[in-house]
């Protein structure tokens, strides 16, 4: 992707020098972590660790290190990945009569407060409705490459894509539609809801590529194969069998790595945002 020398977004905000408050967990909360770390495969006692027996600084103070080039050349990309949504949604929004709502990019490390409550960078990106920020720990794009073999810089693009779909899906009112869907409803029902939006997220970071070659003309050759890569190597069941051997598709909440793959590929095919009704969809 040919990103250098282009517009930056200033809806960033970086706390990578700001340590967030520390967190004190109770059993169900070291459950709650524990599941994530294995989702996202990590070892749940090193996530546990970084949590509650980390070196952090108290509340209020700042904790200064020296810049890496390398940190600061990937917060420069994913800047420019963000004004690039801005643009397309900004767009697509108007084309419905709607205004598009600018979400902040927030950096931070290690683990971070949001509107959500504390995560940690083991939980990968995420996406807060309460208070409309991506959230991302910019080692992320690293083990992307190290960890899931997803090399190249678009599979980086793709993440905040994605997240950025989770705030497109929060505009358009989808997220309160499924929060209401989950009230009452049973747990694998409930994470049948959350794989259908998850999906929905992909085929949106799709449909943004679509218009970001469409438009821009910026992709290279080998992009999108690297987001399809991506998402691929972040898919449940992949994940699971990396972190614990064996699969549980009822425990699914994001989607197998064909289904992620394909919803994205049919967003960057045909650019048509109201091709993306996952709810309604009998195959996922």
């Amino acid at each position: 992707m040919r990103w250098q020398n282009r517009r930056q977004s200033t809806n960033i905000e970086d706390r990578r020098r700001v340590p967030a408050a520390g967190i004190a967990l109770g059993g169900g909360g070291m459950i709650v972590v524990a599941v994530l770390a294995l989702l996202f495969g990590a070892n749940p006692q090193d996530v546990l660790q970084q949590i509650t027996g980390g070196t952090t600084s108290a509340p209020g103070t700042t904790a200064e290190q020296p810049v890496d080039p390398h940190q600061e050349e990937l917060k420069q990309f994913c800047s420019v990945v963000l004004a690039d949504t801005e643009d397309v949604w900004t767009k697509l929004f108007a084309e419905q009569g709607r205004q598009y709502e600018y979400p902040t990019l927030v950096f931070f490390t290690g683990q971070v407060e949001s509107a959500c409550g504390f995560a940690s960078a083991a939980v990968g990106p995420f996406y807060c409705p309460g208070d409309q920020n991506l959230y991302l720990d910019l080692s992320f794009l690293d083990d992307l490459g190290t960890r899931f073999g997803a090399t190249g810089d678009f599979p980086g693009a793709y993440v905040i894509a994605h997240e950025v779909g989770h705030h497109v899906q929060n505009q358009l009112g989808t997220m309160d539609k499924v929060n209401a869907r989950r009230s009452g409803a049973s747990e694998d029902q409930a994470n049948e809801l959350s794989v259908r939006l998850e999906l929905q997220a992909d085929f949106y970071a799709g449909v943004w590529a679509h218009y970001e070659q469409q438009t821009l003309g910026v992709l290279e050759p080998g992009d999108i194969e690297e987001a399809l890569s991506a998402a691929s190597a972040i898919g449940d069941d992949r994940l699971q069998m990396q972190a614990q051997g064996y699969i549980v598709p009822d425990s699914f909440t994001h989607g197998t790595s064909e289904q992620r793959a394909r919803w994205f590929r049919l967003g960057y095919d045909s650019g048509d945002i109201n091709k993306g009704d996952t709810f309604s969809a009998k195959k996922l």
